[in-house]
């Protein structure tokens, strides 16, 4: 009879992995934020046009 010993994650390895998560996903976010600019030019996004008062009105 093989005994195979269960899988076995201490607490450090665990609090490791979960960092890992954590950092991936913020790492993402701030690369997908530095580059929305491009992304929304690929996707074909026009910019906005602002509002300008053409008829003179001061508000």
């Amino acid at each position: 009879m093989h005994f195979s010993p269960l899988p076995y994650l201490d607490p450090g390895s665990g609090s490791l992995l979960i960092q890992i998560a954590i950092a991936a996903i913020l790492g993402i976010g701030v690369a997908l934020r530095a580059s929305w600019g491009s992304i929304k030019k690929l996707f074909g996004a026009k910019p906005k046009a602002e509002d300008d008062d053409t008829d003179g009105e001061s508000s």
